[in-house]
């Protein structure tokens, strides 16, 4: 079953495109990567899947509800919780699964979320089928890694049973053995059933991410829409400072 469509998705604001003719269908148990230089949009990309920013062009439809991993500056952990503080907070914050929709969360995250007065790091771990990585539940968010920072927000992303999972720079700050866990750990999480949306400058070799490439440079790129700073006042494209230029003349 598709959880995302996009077509012909795209973001322009006043100094041009974000992001542009982007198409991109995910089913559930499906991992998808956006790849692209920075500033290209991606961050702005992946919140609009998710339902968290606008798009000012194109279609998108979404079916069930989206989680964000780890989005830096929008959706980080917090500096001052231990690993396994923020998940029993997202735990309580979330309460049990009502029974009406026990049918459509994954079992791991009822699980998980029945086993909050227990053992809510060892559950929730398990339940993102985590286990191999080396996340102690004592360190505080302003300590972790930026590998352990994605896991922990693919760990809390799991716990709500979302249909579309997102993460954003998955790549960024590790080596390759991390950049190598990371993508295996993306595509168990979509094997459990999720339909998973990362982005990353790259993809590893030999990961089964469908690759969505954006800012392709054959495109007008962001700042050529930017006028130079002695050409025209600020704010002013170019053009429309000319068409002023040319009024004031007949005038």
């Amino acid at each position: 079953m598709k959880i995302i469509e996009a077509e012909g998705l795209g973001l322009r604001t006043r100094r041009g495109w974000v992001y542009r003719d982007v198409d991109l269908a995910a089913e559930s148990g499906e991992l998808h990567a956006v790849t692209g230089p920075p500033g290209s949009g991606r961050t702005s990309l992946l919140l609009a899947l998710a339902g968290r920013f606008p798009h000012t062009d194109g279609e998108l439809r979404r079916r069930g509800p989206a989680a964000l991993g780890q989005v830096a500056g929008v959706h980080e952990p917090d500096p001052t919780l231990t690993v396994a503080e923020h998940i029993q907070e997202r735990l309580l914050l979330l309460g049990p699964v009502p029974r009406r929709r026990r049918q459509l969360v994954p079992v791991a995250a009822v699980r998980a979320r029945r086993a909050y007065r227990r053992d809510a790091f060892a559950a929730a771990i398990a339940g993102a089928g985590f286990t191999d990585v080396p996340l102690d539940p004592d360190v505080y968010g302003r300590d972790l890694t930026p590998v352990q920072r994605q896991v922990l927000g693919l760990v809390l992303a799991s716990l709500s049973g979302p249909s579309l999972i997102v993460a954003d720079d998955v790549d960024a700050g590790s080596d390759a053995p991390e950049r190598q866990w990371i993508w295996d750990a993306l595509a168990r999480l979509a094997d459990q059933g999720y339909a998973v949306v990362a982005s990353a400058r790259a993809v590893e070799a030999g990961s089964a991410a469908i690759v969505h490439r954006i800012g392709d440079p054959t495109l007008p790129a962001r700042t050529e829409l930017i006028p130079p700073p002695a050409a025209a006042p600020a704010l002013v494209a170019p053009r429309a400072a000319a068409q002023d230029q040319t009024s004031e003349v007949k005038a």
